[in-house]
């Protein structure tokens, strides 16, 4: 066998379920996959196209990100310190109907794109409008990605034109291997009965994820309280919400109750901490969930309410503001953290049979992470000290399907600069559109 890459040196931290630990051993890779990990000193005199010196790094699988919105990277900081439905119904919607056409959804998730690399994200699952842009961005930057196609349709019937587009992209994408699809009703504010009882009947027929927002604030369950007698999840089983493998992003106002309906599903909930501390609209209840045995791994949110995507740090905070909350410093250890960041996602995605941790057969999405830097130097435990003193600017390589996105620190499929300055261009546009619509 053609050996295209080998990995060598390092501490792997393969994240299978024995959770093992290997030092001084050899990844090898071909065609995209793992095809073995052995000894260093047995790797010696293998022939490679490409050899990776990993001395003094962390080798991870690649974090997954299960919930994003990555077009919304040109909002960043248009509007801040404001509780959710007014950010949107005053800021993002209203400028979002003005810009978020398909070249601006390509630009936006391209630039989204090349920050998801520098912070180590392999995979993410992505929620907007204009999803095939989406696809076409992230295909060109070689990352794995769940797109959704997003609707919004809170008095609607039917919906054969969205199922249609999925079925293209789908066939489309058939033979890519790193993008996939999911159907995304966007909210149980923002769609009908109607149209969320179909799109669950579509997702089990079409063994698609359903991915849509959930229990976000507690208005959303007061609101849904008063208008079906039931609270959120409660409501979406009433529709059927069983038939499907949902990823239901925040899930902040989840009940005792609706956690153990949650825990006898396939479904996952993708926490988004700091995006949730920002708009105020709460904390979610991870030590619930974790006791009740149901999955949730991290997300991003998108940069517009986060600010930004380092899901490195966002891991190592909800682990340790969980810690405080709950009043037990060993709720959510690093190991835990790191899986969530890891398997957990790629459970939480459908894709765990081939990402999240680093297994023979499985598709080589890992990272590079050098630990010879001051501040994590003296590494007694590297569960430790990736979750609580690593920072993203350590994350040397980034890899999918055996491909460099990122070597050295230096993006490899995309031209970081040329991004920068058309993120610039587009700022101008905006301020232009915010000074006009102040005039009128």
């Amino acid at each position: 066998m053609n050996i295209d890459t080998i990995i060598t040196g390092g501490t792997i931290l393969t994240m299978n379920p024995a959770f093992e630990v290997l030092e001084e051993h050899a990844i090898l890779i071909s065609s995209g996959k793992i095809t073995d990990i052995i000894p260093a000193i047995q790797a010696q005199n293998i022939p490679a196209d490409k050899t990776i010196d990993a001395k003094n790094c962390l080798i991870t699988p690649g974090f997954i990100n299960t919930h994003s919105h990555l077009p919304m990277t040109y909002l960043r900081g248009l509007a801040d310190d404001l509780p959710l439905q007014r950010w949107l119904g005053e800021y993002i919607w209203p400028m979002e109907a003005k810009l978020a056409n398909a070249s601006f959804v390509y630009d936006a998730s391209l630039h989204g794109a090349a920050e998801m690399i520098r912070n180590g994200i392999t995979m993410t699952n992505d929620m907007y409008f204009h999803s095939d842009e989406s696809a076409k961005a992230l295909s060109k930057a070689g990352m794995r990605a769940l797109i959704s196609k997003l609707i919004i349709n809170p008095e609607g019937e039917t919906i054969d034109e969205e199922i249609r587009f999925l079925e293209q992209m789908r066939e489309l994408y058939d033979k890519d291997g790193t993008i996939t699809w999911a159907i995304a009703p966007h909210a149980i504010y923002t769609c009908s009965d109607k149209i969320f009882s179909t799109c669950f009947d579509y997702a089990k027929e079409s063994g698609t994820i359903l991915h849509t927002h959930l229990s976000e604030t507690k208005q959303e369950v007061d609101d849904c309280r008063k208008a079906h007698g039931l609270s959120p999840l409660f409501y979406l089983k009433k529709l059927g919400f069983e038939k499907a493998k949902c990823i239901f992003a925040h899930g902040v106002w989840l009940s005792e109750e609706e956690i153990e309906l949650l825990s006898d599903t396939p479904s996952a909930v993708s926490i988004c901490t700091q995006s949730n501390l920002k708009l105020t609209s709460g904390i979610a209840p991870l030590m619930t969930l974790s006791q009740k045995g149901a999955n949730f791994a991290f997300g991003t949110d998108g940069v517009a309410s986060n600010n930004d995507l380092d899901i490195l740090s966002e891991a190592s905070f909800t682990s340790q503001l969980h810690k405080t909350i709950n009043n037990k410093p060993q709720f959510m250890p690093a190991k835990e953290t790191l899986a969530r960041l890891t398997i957990h996602g790629a459970k939480a995605l459908g894709t765990d049979e081939i990402t999240g941790s680093l297994e023979i057969g499985k598709r080589a999405d890992l990272l590079l992470i050098n630990h010879r830097n001051l501040q994590s130097a003296n590494m007694y435990d590297p569960y430790s000290h990736l979750i609580y003193a690593i920072g993203k600017e350590q994350i040397s390589h980034v890899m999918v399907e055996g491909r460099l996105l990122m070597e050295q620190g230096k993006l490899s499929t995309l031209d970081e600069e040329a991004i920068i300055d058309r993120a610039e261009e587009y700022k101008t546009m905006i301020l232009r559109e915010i000074r006009d619509v102040n005039q009128k």
